[in-house]
């Protein structure tokens, strides 16, 4: 009953969409008994975008992107076992917006969202050991912008909104994950044309399946970004993050055995990131390129709510890569290292906690194709291979070597919250054995093909070699990754 009354508000959507499309001789009419100065520079125009109307002030935005994916032994590394990710299914999302701007100083935007999981033996539950799981039909984006940066520096935002900060390592929309991230935020922004400064208060949302998604009354997160080109041939920021957090998890339910794993925000905790990122302007180096990344923390965690005990927070982590690229040689090779910390935990039992926190990141690119880390308790040392073959085609190479930085913390997966294993086999803490902190290696290998403007077709493989660190604490099974993702958008 439930699909079948999405499906019907899905086609709605899309026949609304079709009827929007229908009235473009009236709305183009309508543009034209305008004057010049009501309508907003550098916008879209009709006859290059199809779903540009009204002389650029009503756009529409339509993507439909599926992904199959097929995984073994990524989970726990245990080939002797089935497990339930030990499988292969389909991921869909679509996604319609419209974005009006009927003067130059107001912009409203609205995104829908329809996200599924197929074939799959996993729950449909998302965030349940690791499922995407289903979300139908709701609401992603919802805001007010008021003002317009090219005609006065000051912007306010107002509503639910995808937002990303500098590379994504700590603040991000989640661009892989099928469902995505965004926030219920109010953001002010002044900029200027060397720099700009954002100040923001917001709250993440949560996927609830089969109800409305709500944000996080006990998450709050808010913050300063300052972003300049005054130092040449560079971007450089500067940002500082204030989390105050309650503990949110779930109660258990034993019909949808729904466990904490990946369906909230982590235990209770308060602490402010300071951090500065630098990247490198592209094409002003003559082919070589860099970026760099130092972010610290202080405040304090606590086990589960604020009545549990706690634990004063002090942790740092960095990330810095190089590369260069032969541009006058054929296919344009790119030739890069990337190294990436993060601190961990070195005695969970003293009342003082190293574990670095990783916000709201989106960590899919950068520490391994198959997602096995985030940017906690690591070291990622990668070398990566890029070539152009054609303008369509892009092909990439990357080999990762992981090392926990310290054991007497966990592996943490790509989200920072979620870990690898608790216990050895035989039921002790895998934080007082003293394993080899040598976790293991990932070759990656991408090719993307743009087959038009609005057509993208990516497929990848991905293989991980088992490290010291799992055959001391449990199964050590190799694991492999393939996906193939065709997006369409417009």
């Amino acid at each position: 009953m439930i699909l079948h009354l999405t499906t019907q508000i899905r086609l709605l959507t899309l026949s609304l969409a079709g009827a929007v499309i229908a009235l473009l001789p009236i709305l183009s009419d309508a543009g034209q008994q305008t004057t010049n100065k009501e309508v907003p520079p550098n916008t879209v125009k009709a006859e290059t975008n199809p779903l540009s109307f009204w002389d650029g002030r009503l756009i529409l935005d339509i993507e439909e992107r599926m992904r199959g994916e097929i995984r073994e032994n990524n989970r726990d590394f245990d080939s002797s076992i089935k497990d339930d990710n030990d499988d292969s299914w389909l991921l869909n999302r679509f996604r319609l917006g419209l974005t009006l701007k009927p003067v130059w100083w107001l912009k409203v935007y609205g995104q829908t969202q329809d996200a599924r999981e197929a074939f799959s033996d996993r729950s449909n539950i998302p965030g349940v050991r690791g499922a995407e799981g289903d979300d139908s039909f709701d609401l992603r984006q919802a805001s007010i912008s008021l003002g317009d940066a090219k005609q006065f520096p000051l912007v306010l935002t107002i509503g639910r909104q995808a937002i990303s900060y500098g590379d994504g390592r700590l603040v991000a929309d989640s661009r892989w994950g099928n469902l995505g991230r965004t926030f219920d935020a109010i953001r002010l922004r002044f900029e200027e044309p060397k720099y700009w400064l954002e100040a923001f208060a917001m709250r993440p949302v949560q996927i609830e399946r089969h109800e409305f998604n709500p944000s996080d009354s006990e998450d709050n997160f808010g913050g300063l970004y300052f972003s300049t080109t005054i130092i040449p041939k560079q971007t450089t920021d500067l940002y500082f993050y204030y989390r105050d957090k309650q503990d949110n998890q779930p109660d258990l339910d034993p019909t949808n055995k729904v466990d904490p794993e990946g369906s909230f925000n982590g235990p209770a905790a308060s602490f402010a990131t300071l951090g500065l990122r630098i990247k490198s302007s592209p094409d002003k180096w003559d082919g070589w390129d860099y970026s760099a990344e130092f972010a610290y923390e202080v405040g304090d965690l606590y086990v589960t709510d604020r009545n549990s005990p706690r634990s004063h927070l002090s942790a740092f982590a960095l990330a810095a890569s190089g590369g260069y690229t032969l541009t006058e040689t054929l296919w344009k090779p790119r030739f890069g290292l990337e190294y990436d910390f993060a601190l961990g935990d070195d005695n969970p039992n003293d009342g003082d906690s190293h574990s670095f926190q990783t916000l709201y990141p989106s960590g899919h690119d950068k520490y391994g194709l198959m997602d096995e880390f985030g940017w906690r308790n690591l070291h990622d040392l990668r070398a990566q291979v890029n070539l152009q073959p054609t303008r369509e085609l892009g092909l990439e190479a990357h080999f990762h070597t992981f090392f926990l930085a310290d054991t007497s913390d966990y592996w943490y997966r790509s989200n920072g919250i979620s870990v690898l294993r608790t216990k050895t086999p035989d039921g002790r803490d895998v934080r007082t054995i003293g394993a080899d902190n040598f976790a293991g290696n990932e070759i990656d290998f991408i090719a993307t093909y743009d087959l038009t403007r609005n057509i993208k077709v990516q497929a990848g493989y991905s293989h991980f070699f088992a490290g010291a660190y799992l055959a001391d604490t449990g199964a050590s099974s190799d694991a492999d990754f393939g996906f193939l993702m065709t997006t369409f958008s417009f």
